[in-house]
């Protein structure tokens, strides 16, 4: 009778302990945090390959008839701007926040900044430093011709285009902006590095943007304090970016709407997070906000 009551206590802890094991076990399983999906698209105009980093919204649904307005991200790697961009955009479309409608993210991996995001210089000294400059032709037409085409294909995409870059990313919005305005409706600038070549974007003739211009196009410039720009004729970096929204209120188109904002708590470093934030509350209409 002992020896079948040991066995039976023997059991009884076996299997107890057995369980024990298991749930452990099961509760150290992970499995990854999925924020977003890549994309890869073979551009015939650049000759190669591109990541292309994709935020989906919450409740975004292929076979539903809603669809969603598109911000396009500069700068766009996961180790770059992607992940902290969307958690803005998440934040600011939350039910009880209402700034921004929800929206997709496409954050484009970056290959060549420097030649992708500039456009040919004058200045012998840059163009020897930074050989591959100068092709930001080419990158537009990747956007306009490639790009966009391929995401309002795929994707459940409204008209509404918005375009975030930083440094030489605000260079290259200010490119667009005078040359193509029409492929964005929102621009969000941040300390453009306008100094190149001498600053000769500042001079660009903006006859795209005069008043037959219908596109409704709002622009937001945010500028830290950031000093001297690196060349040989030291130039203000928030100077220059207070002549672009000048040069573009200038231009007395009811249907541009330019907001400036100086940022002197931020430096070149530190401006990306805060200016988004504040370029969300600044180009859109403030909405109710639904009480919690």
């Amino acid at each position: 009778m002992n020896k079948f009551l040991n066995i039976c206590i023997f059991s009884i802890i076996a299997i107890s302990s057995f369980s024990q094991t298991n749930n452990s076990k099961q509760q150290a399983q992970t499995k990854p945090f999925v924020l977003g999906v890549i994309d890869e698209l073979q551009s015939t105009v650049l000759s190669e390959k591109r990541i292309l980093n994709i935020y989906l919204p919450e409740g975004y649904h292929q076979n539903d008839a809603k669809k969603y307005p598109v911000i396009y991200l500069l700068d766009g790697s996961a180790d770059e701007d992607f992940i902290h961009i969307v958690g803005l955009v998440q934040f600011n479309s939350f039910e009880w926040i209402n700034q921004i409608p929800k929206s997709i993210v496409v954050g484009i991996a970056t290959v060549d900044r420097r030649r992708d995001f500039t456009f040919p210089t004058l200045i012998k000294e840059d163009a020897a430093k930074y050989p591959t400059t100068g092709h930001s032709n080419q990158f537009i037409s990747f956007i306009e011709k490639e790009l966009q085409p391929y995401i309002e294909t795929k994707y459940k995409t409204t008209s509404d285009k918005t375009i975030i870059g930083e440094s030489l990313g605000g260079l290259l919005e200010t490119e667009i902006l005078f040359t193509k305005p029409s492929l964005f409706n929102k621009y969000i600038i941040v300390s453009p590095s306008l100094w190149w070549n001498n600053g000769s974007l500042l001079n660009q003739n903006t006859q795209n943007l005069s008043e037959e211009f219908g596109h409704q196009t709002d622009i937001y410039i945010g500028v830290g304090k950031e000093g001297l720009t690196p060349t040989a004729i030291p130039r203000v970096m928030e100077v220059d970016a207070n002549l672009l929204a000048e040069k573009i209120k200038g231009i007395k188109n009811k249907k541009l709407k330019v907001v400036f904002d100086y940022l002197p708590q931020e430096d070149h470093a530190t401006i990306m997070h805060q200016a988004v934030f504040n370029a969300f509350k600044l180009l859109y209409p403030l909405k109710e906000k639904e009480l919690k």
